[in-house]
C-alpha cells in the first residue's frame, strides 16, 4: 500500500456535530499529526467561510492555518471568478456565500433581467419569490445553473436539517431541467482543488466522511483511500444497497490510526 501522505476530512458529521466535538476526533487529528499526514478539512457546507470554520475549530482546540481549510463556498467563488469573472450571479444561498463571492470581486444579482448564472446553495430562506426569480432569470436569459453541493442534508446536534439536495430538486423541478454542474464534492472541481491544496498524488491520500454520495465517492473517483466514519449520517444499514464502498469502515475519526499503518 502507497504510504498516505495528505488526509481531507469533512467537518459536519465528522469532525464534529452541529457545535458539538465529535468523540475520538482529537485522537484522530493527532494521530493524524503523529504520522505526519498532512490535513487539509474539506466541507461542502456552503453557510459558512472558510475564516468561520477556522473560529470554530479553534474553538474546539484545533489551530489550524487558513490554507487548511476549504468549503464548498471557496471553490464556488473561484470557480466562477475564472469561467464567469464580468457576470451577475444571482445566488439562492446565506450570506456568507454572497460574502465569499463579493470578495472573489463577483457581482451578486439580484435582479433576473441581470442575472447571467445562477448559483445554487442551502438557503434557510427558500421560498416562492426565489422560485419567481429563477423562473423569469431562466426566461430571460437561460443562464447557466450551478450547485455548490448535492447533500441532501447536513448533520445537526439533534439530527439532520435540508440542505442544497432539495434546493436543485426544486429548480430542476421547475424548469423541467438538470443543472448544469455541481461544484462542491464530490466534483472533480472539488478533487483537483483539494489535491492542489496537499500538493500529493491521489493514491497518496485518504478521504475521511461520513457521506457515502459525496465524501466517499469523491475519493473513489480520484483514486484516494477512502474511509467512512459512522458519527454522521451513514450507519451501517446503508451500506448494504450503497454503490459505493468505502476502503475502510471507521466508528469515528479516533480509529484512523489504523488506516495509517502500513
Amino acid at each position: 500500500m502507497t504510504r498516505i501522505r495528505g488526509a481531507l476530512i469533512d467537518l459536519d458529521g465528522t469532525v464534529y456535530r452541529g457545535g458539538d466535538l465529535l468523540p475520538g476526533s482529537l485522537d484522530g487529528l493527532g494521530a493524524l499529526e503523529e504520522a505526519d499526514v498532512d490535513v487539509v478539512f474539506l466541507s461542502n457546507n456552503a453557510t459558512k467561510r472558510p475564516t468561520d470554520y477556522r473560529r470554530v475549530l479553534a474553538g474546539m482546540g484545533i489551530d489550524v492555518p487558513l490554507s487548511s481549510i476549504c468549503n464548498s463556498a471557496a471553490i464556488a467563488a473561484d470557480f466562477l471568478a475564472e469561467q464567469h469573472p464580468d457576470a451577475g450571479v444571482y445566488v439562492i444561498g446565506e450570506p456568507a456565500l454572497k460574502a465569499e463571492l463579493r470578495d472573489a470581486d463577483l457581482d451578486v444579482a439580484t435582479d433576473p433581467a441581470a442575472t447571467d448564472v445562477v448559483l445554487a446553495s442551502m438557503h434557510l430562506g427558500f421560498d416562492y419569490a426565489v422560485f419567481q426569480d429563477v423562473l423569469n432569470a431562466d426566461r430571460l436569459r437561460e443562464p447557466p445553473i450551478y450547485a455548490t453541493n448535492p447533500d441532501r442534508t447536513c448533520p445537526v446536534e439533534n439530527g439532520e436539517v435540508p440542505d442544497c439536495g432539495p434546493v436543485i430538486g426544486a429548480i430542476e423541478g421547475l424548469l423541467g431541467r438538470t443543472i448544469d454542474r455541481v461544484l462542491g464534492k464530490p466534483s472533480r472541481v472539488t478533487i483537483d482543488v483539494a489535491l492542489g491544496r496537499l500538493g500529493f498524488q491521489a493514491d497518496e491520500c485518504v478521504m475521511i466522511g461520513d457521506r457515502l454520495d459525496t465524501d466517499i465517492l469523491m475519493g473513489e473517483r480520484a483514486g484516494m483511500h477512502t474511509a467512512l466514519v459512522l458519527t454522521g449520517v451513514t450507519d451501517r444499514d446503508d451500506l448494504a444497497d450503497a454503490d459505493v464502498e468505502p476502503d475502510h469502515i471507521l466508528d469515528s475519526l479516533g480509529d484512523i490510526g489504523g488506516v495509517l499503518e502500513p
